[in-house]
């Protein structure tokens, strides 16, 4: 009688187990990692990274670029200090962007370091932020959108200079902002009315996330849509092409600005295909997610500051402009800052 109890309990919760499996969402793993949207593409199992090639590779690379490529920091700081009562986004390298709407400030991703990687190891940036981390305006808000060193920068987080900033993130990554009294996780398609102008909600994105070898894909990523006064801006996550997109831009398009990365792209020949990754959109797949979001504007970021991958530094965007016309969009249309450079809201929306 007790083993047929015994095999009943055991029944029982191995049912109710296997339910709340089912109701979680796809993304969830049952050992609490995370996966990217069903039907996103896949890494070859096969492929073996060597650093020993790509380090070899990469110092092939030159680092030329035109000298506008970046504002001298006293015109950046003049030009923030002179549009700050508009709306505008201004660029400060890398996926780091200020973006003012109204009365609410907001950072992503802010990289300040000189490695990306941690303490003194990661690749270096060969191009400074546009402005040091203590020039940062009074920020409301801070995005983070996934756990890798070029965006979640340790140093900077610790040294920021607004921890009164609302903290918005994917799930787990709370941890690096302790010191901080507002912060959120969000999960995929969370939403969040930060005041009354500003909505901001969390989508899918397909990439992946590690800081150590212990802990592959054990925080999410995603990318930020943010509402304000009917218009709407994407910030998106690192991400690969994936069909994802088109469903994303029927239920959350039209887009009016979408930043996103066209570059970090070529790992060949560690990898099998030139010009290809599954975790980086290159010029033209962004290109493509803007096409199925129907975004008004494209704008390149993840391009210009750090060697990350083996394209020539200032191929992005040449390719992200010279192929817009494929895609539906004018040269104009596909948007490229200069590291430094505001453009208000009105001017890029027009």
């Amino acid at each position: 009688m007790f083993k047929y109890f015994c095999l009943i309990l055991i029944s029982l919760l191995f049912n109710q187990t296997m339910l709340a499996m089912d109701k979680k969402p796809y993304h969830h793993l049952p050992d609490g990692t995370f996966r990217n949207p069903e039907g996103s593409p896949k890494r070859d199992d096969n492929v073996k990274w060597s650093y020993k090639i790509f380090n070899a590779e990469r110092k092939k690379i030159k680092i030329n670029f035109p000298n506008d490529h970046v504002i001298p920091r006293d015109k950046v700081l003049k030009s923030l200090q002179e549009n700050k009562d508009e709306d505008y986004i201004a660029w400060i390298g890398h996926a780091t962007f200020l973006i003012k709407l109204g009365n609410t400030t907001i950072i992503t991703d802010p990289l300040f370091s000189k490695n990306t990687g941690p303490l003194i190891f990661g690749p270096k940036r060969y191009v400074d932020p546009a402005i040091k981390l203590e020039d940062v305006p009074k920020t409301d808000l801070i995005l983070i959108s996934h756990s890798h060193y070029d965006h979640l920068d340790a140093s900077a987080i610790r040294n920021f200079p607004h921890k009164d900033a609302k903290v918005l993130l994917p799930l787990k990554l709370s941890k690096y902002f302790k010191r901080y009294k507002d912060v959120k996780e969000l999960d995929w398609y969370d939403e969040i009315q930060v005041n009354k102008d500003v909505k901001v909600t969390l989508l899918s994105a397909v990439h992946w996330s590690k800081r150590s070898l212990w802990d592959t894909n054990k925080t999410l990523w995603g990318s930020f849509l943010i509402e304000y006064k009917g218009k709407k801006i994407l910030f998106a996550c690192d991400t690969g092409y994936g069909n994802i997109y088109k469903k994303l831009g029927e239920k959350y398009g039209p887009i009016d600005i979408t930043l996103i990365n066209i570059g970090a792209y070529n790992f060949y020949p560690m990898m099998p295909v030139k010009d290809k990754s599954i975790y980086h959109t290159n010029p033209e797949e962004a290109l493509q997610i803007g096409k199925d979001l129907n975004s008004k504007k494209v704008v390149g970021m993840h391009w210009g500051t750090v060697v990350l991958s083996l394209e020539p530094i200032m191929e992005p965007p040449k390719r992200f402009k010279d192929s817009a016309k494929d895609y539906g969009y004018s040269k104009d249309d596909a948007v490229i800052f200069k590291i430094g450079e505001l453009k208000k809201l009105k001017e890029i929306i027009n």
